[in-house]
């Protein structure tokens, strides 16, 4: 009996020692990952501290640190030529070409009749929406007024529902400048149109006629200075 006692205290004794490593292990453990968890959550609140981080709006906006010779920033890129510039070279028969696009609604023929689009033959140059007797145009071209200037006819072609809000054209435009000059020269070839307008002069040539009146002007007071001690001696 007093054996059995002996080796059930042993026991006891084994499991408590057991159980208190058990659980010097676990409090490690758990010690680490507390203190690996304040580790971390100093180190975002420091790095929130040096290292500001941005919302994606928030975000600055990419600029080059230093100049690129020949490099444009985004925005300044050449806008192209303008109407007058292109008007200039504009070819008729390229201009019957894309006017295919628009032969199932009109035709350009002197006196032919209206279809679903009015008759422009002479249109350019005309009030808008005036040019084909007869045809019903829409209250947004009536209400527009004006002429078929080069200007507005460009502007039509390109987009007619932003040009007259309203109007019963279902063509979506021709986003092509050299195509809108090619059709407005097929349409003046087919009943004539005002002037075109003049292309505005570069810079440098604009220039270069104020730069030789100035030597001229220079030469001329150069030379009465010259001439004035010679009539003084004559005197």
């Amino acid at each position: 009996m007093a054996q059995d006692n002996t080796n059930n205290q042993a026991t006891g004794a084994a499991s408590g020692t057991t159980e208190s490593g058990s659980s010097d292990l676990f409090n490690t453990a758990a010690g680490w990952v507390l203190f690996a968890g304040i580790v971390g959550l100093g180190l975002s609140v420091l790095s929130d501290k040096y290292f500001h981080g941005y919302d994606a709006e928030d975000l600055p906006t990419e600029q080059m640190g230093y100049v690129v010779e020949g490099v444009e920033e985004e925005g300044a890129a050449d806008a192209g030529p303008t109407l007058a510039q292109v008007l200039v070279d504009a070819d008729p028969e390229a201009g019957a070409k894309v006017f295919q696009k628009c032969q199932s609604c009109h035709n350009v023929e002197q006196g032919g009749p209206n279809g679903v689009g009015p008759n422009l033959h002479g249109v350019m140059g005309k009030p808008i929406a005036s040019n084909a007797p007869g045809f019903n145009y829409s209250s947004a071209l009536k209400d527009k007024g004006g002429e078929w200037t080069w200007e507005n006819m460009s502007e039509w072609l390109a987009a007619p529902r932003n040009f007259a809000s309203g109007t019963s054209m279902s063509f979506a435009g021709l986003g092509s400048i050299e195509d809108r000059a090619n059709v407005m020269a097929y349409l003046a070839a087919n009943g004539g149109a005002p002037p075109k307008p003049e292309p505005e002069a570069p810079a440098e040539e604009e220039a270069a006629p104020a730069e030789e009146g100035a030597e001229e002007g220079a030469a001329t007071e150069e030379g009465t200075e010259a001439e004035a001690p010679a009539e003084t001696a004559e005197g």
